[in-house]
């Protein structure tokens, strides 16, 4: 990267059409935008920023993210506390040396968050300012906002709405960090040729929900912040889906704009629903659609919500009532999806509907489903489409199965006790020309993730594209012929390689993967780093637990020596799987070489072994875990001969800073000390959402207390040791 320019971090790399087969192609990074200031004057951004980033867990600068028109080349990126613009590729083609970005100049206060390019018409673009929904002409310069919910008060008690914006909750359990989404199409009204563009955006109302008061003694301006934070057991926000619309004329100026509504109050449409987890449009435009989630995450529903739905939004009832008569009776919520389970639900990205034929009242589309045999696969559905005939024009109390349709026909395309990968982020790729899927899973192994193919219009068999003996993180290309993947083992560590996928094409399911080029080879490991060793074993109740070992450097034969359980234990993370070790846990390599053992064990509750796995704590909270740990350490004590039982310490962040805590409460016999960490604090201060997985609410007259420990009662509060053992 040239001199200077850590932060300007949008690079590219060409990747040719031909190579030599006996030689080792390494593509160069090259710099596509000429320098200039990506981070904001001294590193300060906004709070509104600065929030983001811890919830989005960003320790890096410069452009963290972007959005990209394919079409038109035109790219749109935060950066500077500002908003930028620059056109590389589309119809001009690609530009051949750093481009010097545009500054989108604003007549608004504060940072526009969230930017979006307008899929129907890449002149415009979206953005959030003072929790409101705007949108802007990058030609004209024209702005305007479309929301007014937000008054932009500083006292965060008067001023609890907002339009467009994903809640603290919904950005730390759910990983949705937006609140609108475009139409990808636009639709042309009246004799003048209007183009009207939508917008599907999520109205939140915070009044009921608490005001807490942080201090922030690092930070002199600031004494407190205050923030909207729902505690177990209490209010969630109000939530509603809404549309914003407005009008453009030929010369792209914005005419009118509008808010709708859905013609019945969102709450008596849908009154289970607690959490909006998912939302977008199907391709067509013809329907928004959203995964709708129950507050103890144990229901789940995909909807279709077709525009016409939503009525002005007026305080007129006069107004009102005409326009909800004016709805065609016809037009109707579609629930085309349901997932039930008894465990809890992980939200994820999965669900792609294929296109509607004219006039067709079925719809297609592949999900992953965790909830049908508690591992996660990939289903082919056709919902029918059947409308009930509704008067929106009076009062609606929807029945126990309402707007649900017809399941035509399930096709499981995957099977068995493996996981496809849905979650943090996971995609399958879907070439509807040669109807293939492509996906990452675990089936080899749930030490190691790679990239499958299947067919979705004859399942049967799974092809895997990638190496084994390495975990893969992989990305196809937009025709399907090639793919990259970012690969690496407990003992290489990561490399970036490009593949082409040839084969005849009258079986497109066995193309054979070929190294094409590399993007980036593998560093050499310092001499004084040491892999760690996985084994596994089988606990007392017969369940197969995997674990890794970092051996002592200075191992002596027969010498015992002190240990450090590393822990996390709980729900969504996988520490043990053939994957480098050597940068994200470099500090535990540190320890080796310092003379302990280290050992980690990823016990029941953690993910990639199928919900049932996964679950096995729920409402056992810091007790299987536990038990899981303590078998696990006295196997390779048994195994490895230099593990000293009698000076054990656990450690870990998180949830893994609790069960640290629950070890030292429980098991005193097992471990000696925790090095200070930070475990979320006491169960009633725990935001709304999480807990549902874990202990049952505070207010459920059967939610079961844990035993108590034998320790003196000062040693079992929720807080930190401030003194451990010497090991």
């Amino acid at each position: 990267m040239p001199y200077g320019s850590r932060e300007n971090s949008l690079l590219y790399s060409e990747i040719p059409k031909k190579v030599r087969k006996e030689a080792l192609l390494l593509l160069s990074w090259k710099q596509m935008l000429d320098h200039f200031q990506a981070t904001p004057h001294h590193g300060v951004y906004s709070r509104e920023e600065e929030l983001l980033r811890e919830r989005k867990r960003l320790g890096v600068f410069g452009i963290t993210s972007y959005d990209f028109h394919s079409e038109s080349g035109l790219f749109l990126f935060q950066a500077s506390n500002s908003l930028f613009h620059c056109h590389d590729g589309g119809k001009n083609g690609f530009m051949v040396s750093p481009m010097k970005p545009l500054e989108i100049k604003t007549q608004c206060s504060g940072p526009r968050m969230d930017p979006k390019i307008c899929p129907a018409d890449p002149a415009f673009f979206s953005f959030i300012n003072n929790s409101d929904l705007w949108v802007a002409n990058i030609e004209t310069g024209e702005e305007r906002r479309l929301t007014f919910c937000h008054q932009g008060l500083s006292n965060v008690l008067d001023d609890p709405k907002s339009a467009g914006v994903a809640t603290f909750v919904i950005q730390e359990e759910f990983d949705r960090f937006t609140g609108y989404w475009w139409c990808p199409t636009a639709s042309w009204e009246g004799s003048e040729g209007l183009k009207t563009l939508r917008i599907l955006y999520e109205e939140v109302d915070e009044s009921e929900v608490e005001v807490i008061h942080v201090p922030s003694p690092a930070l002199e301006e600031r004494k407190t912040d205050s923030y909207r934070y729902p505690r177990t057991g209490s209010k969630n926000p109000k939530i509603a889906l809404k549309l914003a619309e407005f009008q453009t004329d030929s010369q792209g100026k914005i005419v009118s704009t509008q808010e709708k509504e859905l013609v019945q109050p969102f709450s008596s449409l849908f009154p289970k629903v607690e959490y909006i987890a998912r939302a977008g449009w199907t391709r067509d435009g013809k329907y928004a659609w959203a995964m709708f989630l129950d507050r103890p995450q144990q229901w789940l529903q995909l909807v279709l919500l077709p525009p016409a739905l939503f009525i002005p939004s007026t305080e007129n009832e006069e107004q009102q009532l005409a326009s909800a008569r004016a709805v065609p009776r016809n037009v109707q919520p579609y629930v085309v999806y349901e997932e039930v389970t008894n465990v809890w639900i992980n939200v994820h990205d999965i669900f792609y509907p294929f296109p509607q034929s004219e006039g067709e009242d079925e719809l297609c589309f592949l999900r992953a489903n965790e909830c049908k045999t508690g591992f996660c696969h990939l289903y082919k559905v056709t919902a029918v489409l059947k409308s009930q005939g509704y008067d929106w024009s009076e009062p609606f109390s929807p029945g126990e199965d309402e707007f649900k349709c017809p399941i035509k026909e399930e096709i499981a395309l995957t099977s068995g006790e493996w996981e496809v990968l849905a979650r943090h982020g996971s995609k399958i790729w879907v070439n509807e020309e040669t109807k293939l899927v492509y996906f990452q899973g675990t089936k080899d192994t749930p030490l190691e993730h790679h990239l499958y193919v299947v067919s979705y219009e004859a399942a049967g068999e799974i092809v895997r594209l990638t190496t084994p003996g390495f975990s893969h993180s992989c990305s196809m290309s937009q025709n399907f012929d090639m793919f990259v993947s970012h690969y690496s083992s407990v003992s290489t560590p990561p490399c970036v390689h490009v593949y082409k996928l040839s084969g005849p094409d009258d079986d497109p399911l066995h193309k054979q993967p070929r190294f094409w080029a590399s993007m980036m080879e593998a560093a050499s490991c310092p001499p004084d780093y040491v892999p760690p060793e996985i084994f596994h074993f089988h606990t007392r109740s017969d369940v197969r637990l995997y674990g890794m070992i970092y051996k002592p450097h200075a191992l002596q034969p027969g010498k015992k020596h002190p240990t450090v359980l590393f822990v996390y234990g709980g729900p969504q993370v996988q520490l043990v799987n053939n994957s480098f070790k050597g940068i994200k846990y470099l500090r535990l390599n540190t320890l080796a070489s310092l003379g302990y053992a280290v050992v980690v064990i990823d016990g029941r509750g953690s993910c990639q072994r199928g919900l049932r796995f996964e679950g096995a704590l729920k409402n056992q909270m810091g007790q299987v875990e536990i038990e899981d740990q303590v078998e696990g350490l006295q196997f390779v004590a048994e195994k490895y001969g230099f593990i000293d039982l009698s000076r054990v310490a656990i450690h870990g962040w998180s949830y893994g800073g609790f069960l640290s805590l629950m070890g030292l409460i429980h098991k005193p016999q097992v471990f000696k000390a925790q090095p200070l960490a930070y475990p979320p604090r006491l169960p009633g201060r725990k935001r709304a959402l999480f807990p549902h997985k874990l202990p049952r609410l505070p207010t459920d007259p059967s939610r079961e207390t844990l035993p108590a420990p034998d320790l003196p009662q000062r040693e079992t509060q929720y807080s930190l040791p401030r003194v451990g053992r010497a090991l």
